[in-house]
């Protein structure tokens, strides 16, 4: 069950009742009744976990692909409304807690209607996130998604990270050079570094490898990580979705 969901059977009960307490406050639920409610869970987080297509998910849960997709669809946006007081937002995150920033690239197809996003940087098309961590590599937070040509500065900028009064202590790349941040040294013009600042450099990377660690571990929801196959305005929202799953289970 885990391999496969993400989520133990304890953990899918939980999300059972987050869902049920929804229905009972009015939300409407669609998912197909062949299945019921657990199944379309369990369904949709093999979705999310493995990105499998909907095709191997009819044979393996025994159905057709239509229901697949009409399942995905309908929970999907359950899943995102159901964990959403799990995610927090840049004013949540405590000042005094040194963070590691990075950006990565959540890939997609390449839609005709939306040409910028592709990321000359990664050479595919997605879109760019910017993600928070603890220098023990903990995930603290993760941006609203932008197209995957922002730079990762204006979209740390545009992500309200930086805004207002905050005087936290941040160490990110040498793209983010100029926003105030830790950051490695460059090289100077025709010049080399002298060997303090080399060393500086050496120990920097050396903290800032933590933050690849966690986008890896966040990517092992493999929606994240291999081609986004839906529609792309359904990409935020199944990002919010993996998000919500991934703090709510942090916080468990």
């Amino acid at each position: 069950m885990y391999s496969t969901t993400g989520y133990t059977r304890g953990q899918i009960d939980r999300l059972v009742l987050l869902i049920r307490d929804l229905e009972n406050a009015g939300y409407s639920l669609a998912y197909p009744p062949s299945l019921g409610l657990r199944k379309s869970i369990i369904i949709t987080l093999t979705y999310l976990r493995r990105n499998h297509t909907q095709d191997d998910l009819a044979d393996r849960y025994a159905t057709s692909q239509p229901t697949i997709s009409r399942t995905i669809a309908a929970m999907t946006p359950v899943l995102a409304d159901a964990t959403a007081d799990w995610i927090p937002v840049a004013d949540d995150l405590d000042p005094e807690v040194v963070l590691i920033i990075d950006g990565t690239l959540l890939p997609c197809w390449s839609w005709a209607d939306v040409p910028d996003l592709y990321s000359g940087k990664h050479h595919t098309t997605g879109v760019n996130v910017q993600v928070a961590a603890t220098l023990s590599g903990r995930l603290l937070w993760v941006s609203d998604p932008l197209p995957g040509s922002t730079h990762d500065l204006t979209a740390l900028r545009a992500s309200g990270l930086l805004d207002g009064d905050r005087d936290a202590t941040i160490i990110a790349d040498k793209g983010y050079i100029g926003a105030g941040l830790i950051t490695p040294i460059k090289k100077p013009p025709k010049g080399e570094l002298t060997d303090d600042r080399k060393q500086f450099n050496k120990e920097l990377n050396a903290i800032r490898a933590t933050i690849e660690r966690t986008i890896a571990h966040l990517k092992t929801w493999r929606i994240l990580h291999t081609d986004y196959r839906r529609p792309y305005h359904t990409f935020a929202q199944t990002i919010t979705a993996v998000l919500g799953l991934q703090f709510l289970k942090l916080a468990s």
